[in-house]
């Protein structure tokens, strides 16, 4: 009996390091499984478009003092007084603006000048009267070698008829 415990005795110790030796090798597999799938994963991901250059905060350029222009209707002497701003959302063209001030003020009273008084008292009037200011003030910018659509828009604070 003595030989037959004798020789299991030595057995035993084999399939402990055997496990040992098996959980060992199982859980450096794991972690290098784990490492692998993340660096795959972030090396392999599609890359990110660039994010579109987000817009420049508009920037506003009050023309004061404001215009006031009179003209004629059913043979009265009438008045038109309007605050204007433009509307940029670049710095140098509202630089632009301010150094040809005179020309846009200029362009801005003769436009307004040859107004209508019946054509104005309407909605439709003064959008149509809006665009034509925004394509006057264009105009100067483009002469003064700017890029005339960086003028976004042309907003009317104030807009008075008597």
């Amino acid at each position: 009996m003595a030989d037959a415990s004798t020789a299991t005795a030595p057995a035993a110790p084999p399939k402990r390091k055997g496990r040992r030796l098996l959980l060992l090798a199982l859980a450096c597999l794991l972690l290098a499984g784990g490492g692998g799938a993340w660096w795959w994963s972030t090396s392999k991901a599609a890359p990110k478009p660039a994010a579109a250059a987000a817009p420049q905060p508009p920037q506003y350029l009050a023309l004061d003092p404001p215009f006031v222009v009179n003209f004629e209707a059913e043979q009265m002497v009438r008045f038109l007084q309007v605050s204007v701003q433009l509307m940029s959302r670049d710095a140098h063209t509202i630089e632009l603006l301010k150094s040809n001030d005179p020309m846009v003020r200029d362009q801005l009273l003769m436009l307004l000048g040859n107004q209508n008084y019946e054509v104005l008292s309407t909605r439709e009037g003064k959008e149509a009267l809006r665009k034509q200011a925004l394509e006057s003030v264009r105009g100067v910018i483009s002469s003064a070698g700017g890029h005339p659509e960086q003028v976004e828009a042309v907003y009317f604070t104030s807009f008075v008829m008597q």
